[in-house]
């Protein structure tokens, strides 16, 4: 009973935590406080967000993989019904732009918590008066830090790749919605072969992205 508690608990801060990781360090203060009570601390936070980033960057590359897919299959155009292949290429790009919206969220997450346990354990360090341990804790916290470096560098080029794909993307649907006839189609086959182009790159950087949340992950326990 007391461990479904504490997943609830748990379950209400994480939704809590996300929709505040913008404000004042007061109220995340208090936010933190209340995860350790259950014996949950920022080191776990940070692991709990590193994990929900590479899962939603899971799902952002099926959905342009999905929408790559579809950009395919537009530039082979041979005729049929122009509004249903115009409305489903929207929807393709509405999933897409909402999956980047969920990764720009979660990376702001992990980015607060990340700031957040590093000065406390900076802080903490000072607090420690035998110098071999002090000197211990500094080296974990130097090597942490690095292995975050690393992921965060990964994450950002990752999202840095994805805004430019949803302006062409976007540039596409407002042309075909325009222009709904062979000749639009035909015409895009150039940009839409750039485009394609631009989302294997993505996904590409999402994968590292992934694979190197899952290397920190798995140095984190």
């Amino acid at each position: 009973m007391n461990g479904l508690k504490i997943l609830g608990l748990g379950c209400s801060m994480l939704a809590v935590i996300a929709m505040t990781s913008g404000c004042g360090s007061t109220v995340r203060k208090g936010i933190y406080s209340a995860y350790e009570s259950v014996g949950v601390y920022k080191r776990d936070l940070l692991k709990k967000r590193v994990v929900a980033a590479r899962d939603d960057q899971k799902e952002a590359g099926q959905q342009f993989k999905d929408a790559l897919t579809r950009l395919k299959e537009i530039t082979k155009f041979e005729g049929g019904d122009l509004e249903r292949t115009y409305t489903a290429l929207k929807s393709d790009y509405e999933k897409s732009a909402s999956k980047a919206e969920t990764v720009h969220k979660r990376i702001r997450d992990v980015e607060t918590v990340a700031q957040d346990l590093f000065a406390e354990w900076e802080k903490e360090i000072q607090q420690i008066t035998t110098a071999s341990l002090q000197s211990a804790s500094r080296t974990q916290l130097s090597e942490t830090k690095s292995r975050y470096e690393e992921l965060h560098t990964a994450l950002l080029r990752a999202e840095q790749t994805m805004d430019p794909v949803l302006r062409k993307f976007n540039d596409q649907v407002l042309f075909l919605k325009h222009n709904l006839n062979a000749q639009a189609i035909a015409s895009l086959k150039g940009e839409s072969a750039n485009i394609q182009a631009d989302i294997t790159q993505l996904i590409t950087e999402m994968n590292r992205s992934i694979a190197q949340a899952d290397e920190f992950v798995k140095q984190m326990k």
